[in-house]
């Protein structure tokens, strides 16, 4: 079974999703650094070599199909448009051959605004003050990537909303809902 998590940038898909994969037994991996790895320089280098970001995005998905091809019991942060352009279409394929559930990830746009991180080029992180000017920026941008992406996430097989759950509670509350219409064999809660 793959789980492959979708949201927002700093929904929290990678630190909820290790959780989830280490909750369940499965394997985690991070689409982000997937693709890093892939193709040995950070993303920001990777979306620079491509004309548009749709060649970024189907460089993307050579990743993301590898990731879906391996067959093991995964967990997979995916990106905002997780379920959007060449992501879909390689989504679709295996969907119709595999156990493989989509999850969006939903927090307020305050939390998410909260939780932003900043890299450089080389993929560092970096520290950047937010006054409440540009917090305010980066609010309008939170949304106006939400709305953005919507119709992706309306594809989803699960939505789940993890405004003002504890980060612990999270895996189990996914979990559940989960285990509402699917069996989670190696399930240990």
């Amino acid at each position: 079974m793959i789980l492959y998590l979708v949201g927002i940038s700093c929904v929290g898909k990678t630190t909820i999703g290790k959780m989830l994969a280490e909750k369940i037994g499965f394997s985690f991996f991070d689409l982000d650094l997937e693709i890093q790895n892939y193709y040995k320089k950070p993303i920001e280098r990777i979306q620079d070599e491509c004309f548009t970001m749709n060649g970024y995005r189907e460089k993307a998905s050579v990743v993301l199909d590898y990731l879906f091809t391996k067959n093991i019991d995964s967990v997979i942060s995916g990106t905002p448009s997780g379920l959007k352009y060449t992501y879909l279409q390689v989504y679709k394929k295996h969907k119709a051959d595999k156990d493989l559930y989509s999850i969006q990830l939903n927090d307020s746009f305050e939390n998410v605004l909260n939780r932003l991180t900043f890299y450089d080029k080389d993929s560092n992180p970096i520290t950047e003050k937010l006054n409440d000017s540009k917090k305010k920026r980066y609010l309008k941008k939170i949304k106006d990537d939400y709305y953005y992406f919507r119709d992706s996430y309306n594809r989803v097989d699960f939505k789940i909303d993890i405004n003002n759950i504890s980060l612990i509670d999270i895996p189990n509350l996914i979990i559940n809902e989960l285990q509402k219409t699917i069996k989670i064999a190696s399930c240990q809660q």
